[in-house]
């Protein structure tokens, strides 16, 4: 026993010094990779080279020899000639710039959108577009309207935006599209749901049960309308209500605004309509997918990707090299 506890500690000592010696490794390779891109930054990606080359590989693959020499021969002489055509002095390219937005109740995506906004702008004119991947089922009234305002910066600087679907964009999400100079849609994404809902539970009766009061203090008439433990009153419903209606009626202002094509009382029932049903309702201008609309335009046009990339803290550049069974452990640690 007294060689055992030894030999244990030995063991221990070295166990200890490989994790810090594998920890220390980790940190500097990540310090490494991301030396350069330690702050927030926005950074861009030409989709015209991923289709080229998507295209190319494909094509390498089913083509005879010959006929693949003949493909990118043609291909280098296209290339030649629009390299000479912009010498000449020919107007340049159309320039599309392309954005995605995955909203989450909390429409938590518009931080990075208003940087991306922020940028095309400094770049972009009216001869350019503005091209925006949608994909959101609504959230929090002040949050899109948020998003909705960052977009109507390119409507009031008169730079194009179209909007694709190609799942879902209902309540706020629609409030977002409305602002589009043309709505695309799958034919199965989800459109409209053009209401306002707002909902709680209450627990006073469970409170009176159980003998326990719940007090509360508020200075202004309606300060507090409903409550989660205090006893609601008529008066209290009543306001709220007032104040949903208000909202809704906001809310179709913006889109009577906008899509002036569009029946009011038909749409703002709070219903949603499939992409097929939304273009006979005029809520969407085209039914066809952003893959089919990205790869039309990248015959005549420029697209760029862009992108705002926030700064990663220490420990998630960390979390991203461990396997993926080590970072659920990781998150569950930290959580």
């Amino acid at each position: 026993m007294g060689q055992i506890l030894p030999q244990y500690l030995l063991f221990l000592g070295k166990t200890a010094t490989v994790l810090i010696a594998v920890l220390a490794v980790l940190i500097i390779v990540a310090r490494l990779r991301h030396r350069h891109r330690d702050d927030d930054h926005i950074e861009v990606k030409k989709l015209n080279d991923k289709y080229e080359h998507m295209g190319q590989t494909l094509k390498a693959a089913v083509l005879s020899k010959h006929a693949y020499k003949k493909e990118l021969k043609q291909l280098k002489q296209k290339k030649k000639g629009a390299q000479k055509r912009e010498k000449d002095g020919a107007a340049p390219r159309k320039r599309i710039y392309v954005l995605n937005f995955d909203g989450d109740i909390k429409a938590s995506a518009v931080t990075n959108l208003r940087e991306e906004i922020t940028a095309i702008l400094t770049t972009a004119d009216p001869q350019d577009e503005v091209f925006l991947r949608l994909e959101s089922s609504g959230g929090m009234v002040h949050t899109y309207g948020l998003a909705t305002s960052q977009l109507q910066r390119l409507k009031n600087r008169g730079i194009p935006l179209t909007i694709a679907v190609d799942k879902v964009a209902a309540s706020g999400g629609y409030m977002m599209a409305c602002i589009a100079d043309r709505i695309i849609a799958a034919p199965f994404a989800i459109i409209g749901s053009i209401g306002v809902i707002a909902q709680m539970p209450n627990f006073n009766r469970l409170l009176k049960k159980n003998n326990i009061e719940f007090e509360q203090i508020t200075a202004g008439e309606y300060k507090r309308t409903l409550t989660l433990f205090g006893e609601n009153t008529e008066a209290g419903r009543h306001k709220l209500k007032e104040e949903i209606e208000d909202t809704h009626s906001l809310f179709k202002d913006l889109i009577a605004t906008n899509r002036k094509q569009v029946n009011m009382d038909r749409v703002a029932t709070g219903e949603y309509w499939y992409g097929t049903r939304a273009l006979e309702l005029s809520l969407v201008d085209t039914l066809m997918t952003s893959d089919d609309y990205l790869l039309q335009a990248s015959e005549g046009a420029d697209l760029y990707r862009v992108s705002y990339i926030e700064k990663k803290r220490l420990g998630g550049r960390l979390l991203s090299f461990m396997p993926r069974s080590l970072q659920k452990m990781a998150l569950l640690y930290r959580s």
